[in-house]
């Protein structure tokens, strides 16, 4: 099936927040124009910058391509989960139980490597992401061990208006990690949260004890970030040269 023949809109905004197809492109993404109000805006482009590749690419690949591959590395994947998106799903009809649209987290969607919670027939339509996440501050942190390499590890902080704080960490871990407080957490208390987290992984892009080191340093830049210590640009590092 071809969805993108169906011609849904790349991008719809509303009070609630803002609908983005799953036939969006990357490139459709990365060129979102600045709304009054979104703090979050800059995080589109910096999350389309982990997916190394030429425009011709970006103008091709697409959101829900790119969750649905369910790769650790996913772009999009970490852009919806960091944003506590939800994913519209047309699920398809199994035995008597009819098709039903259902609507669930994209950091709940993506199960594993290259596993979803998507059952044959089913179709990602759409993620959401709401206004308050829109609304919120964000700070992003990428690692890989070479210039031009798949990411290591892609750590992503959300503070919300309310105070509340998430963090995101993929690319080295087999789904999506989530921690949330109440308010901007100590030193320690993350550190020893993100060293928690047991979906740690090893491949050709970094080992699991490398990528559970690193995670824990980006994690740490990004809670000075928010709490208004920046510890330099939210940009692409490498193992051999971080900020």
């Amino acid at each position: 099936m071809d969805l993108q023949a169906l011609g849904w809109p790349a991008l719809v905004v509303s009070d609630a927040g803002l609908e983005i197809a799953a036939t969006c492109t990357i490139a459709e993404v990365a060129a979102i124009a600045p709304v009054e109000g979104w703090a979050a805006h800059p995080l589109f482009r910096e999350a389309c910058t982990a997916l190394f590749g030429s425009t011709k690419i970006w103008r091709v690949a697409t959101v829900g391509g790119n969750i649905c591959s369910a790769l650790p590395a996913g772009p999009m994947t970490a852009l919806a989960a960091a944003l506590d998106a939800r994913a519209l799903v047309w699920r398809a009809a199994v035995g008597t139980a009819p098709a039903h649209d259902e609507r669930m987290p994209v950091a709940e969607l993506v199960t594993g490597d290259r596993t979803t919670a998507l059952r044959p027939g089913d179709v990602l339509r759409s993620i959401h992401v709401p206004m308050s996440s829109l609304r919120a501050r964000t700070a992003f942190r990428r690692i890989a061990l070479s210039p031009l390499g798949r990411s290591g590890s892609v750590v992503i902080g959300r503070l919300d208006e309310d105070g509340s704080v998430t963090v995101t960490v993929t690319g080295a871990t087999l789904r999506p990690e989530q921690l949330r407080y109440g308010a901007l957490p100590p030193a320690a208390e993350l550190a020893d949260d993100v060293r928690a987290i047991r979906t740690w992984f090893t491949d050709a892009h970094g080992a699991a004890d490398w990528r559970r080191a690193v995670s824990a340093l980006l994690a740490e830049e990004i809670r000075r970030e928010l709490g208004g210590d920046p510890t330099g640009p939210a940009t692409t590092t490498t193992a051999g040269a971080r900020p």
